[in-house]
């Protein structure tokens, strides 16, 4: 049965009643094509030549097994997954780490996010070892007032003690907090624990067709967040 794709719920950000708000990296900030290429092609690639059996064979069972995990910290763990496939996992995502790129309008983005002072940080399921090459290519670090891993919190942001904890490290106010990202089941999470400001970000992969939720507003770049004089200077800052 085919499911009809939902059409897209325009955002109407009301600014002057944001103090805070918490970005999501992977497929928000960052194009998802790297971890996509990553996860489904190149460690299985690698995974087939370890077992010698054929590269679809090797991506089927490494899918079961990331499925057994996600939604969990284990999902995005290098050192796990590194231990359970034999691998090193690190080298791998370095030898690849060209791929890295940031989503157009990003940068403008946060620039206008300081301009009118709000609180930027950065929230992410990614490990900190995936976290710090992803950093060290893009140079995103700076504009956060903090950033947070999972790990720090012990646990993802698709569980609901997730954003008590996440609140007690942070102090922000659920009212007034903004939260972006790109996976419905955290943002649902986050609604449920009050946050009042919610946005899906339907474009997290270059390589991607759009795909808009149903229950949160849309975006597929951040210049739909932009006034228009801003977003009109935007330069690419996507991956070659």
């Amino acid at each position: 049965m085919t499911v009809a794709p939902c059409e897209k719920i325009c955002p109407r950000i009301p600014w002057e009643e944001i103090d805070t708000i918490l970005l999501d990296m992977d497929g928000t900030l960052l194009d998802k094509h790297f971890d996509d290429y990553f996860w489904e092609q190149y460690v299985p690639e690698h995974y087939s030549l370890l077992h010698d059996i054929p590269v679809a064979e090797a991506r089927e069972q490494l899918l079961a097994r990331y499925h057994r995990v996600k939604a969990t910290l284990d999902w995005s763990d290098l050192s796990f997954w590194s231990r359970e496939l034999g691998m090193d996992l690190q080298e791998l995502k370095l030898r690849i780490n060209h791929l890295i790129g940031i989503h157009p309008y990003v940068i403008e983005f946060l620039e206008y996010c300081l301009q009118v002072r709000k609180k930027l940080y950065l929230i992410t399921n990614a490990h900190s070892s995936t976290l710090a090459i992803k950093l060290d290519k893009t140079a995103l670090g700076p504009w956060f007032d903090r950033i947070v891993c999972a790990e720090e919190v012990g646990l993802a942001k698709e569980e609901p003690e997730f954003w008590h904890r996440l609140e007690e490290m942070l102090g922000f106010d659920r009212g007034r907090t903004l939260l972006v990202d790109d996976t419905e089941q955290v943002l649902c999470t986050a609604q449920s624990f009050g946050l009042a400001h919610l946005l899906f970000v339907a474009r997290p992969s270059s390589r991607q067709r759009v795909r808009y939720s149903c229950r949160f507003p849309s975006i597929e770049y951040f210049k739909e967040l932009l006034p228009p004089t801003t977003a009109g200077q935007q330069k690419s800052h996507s991956a070659d």
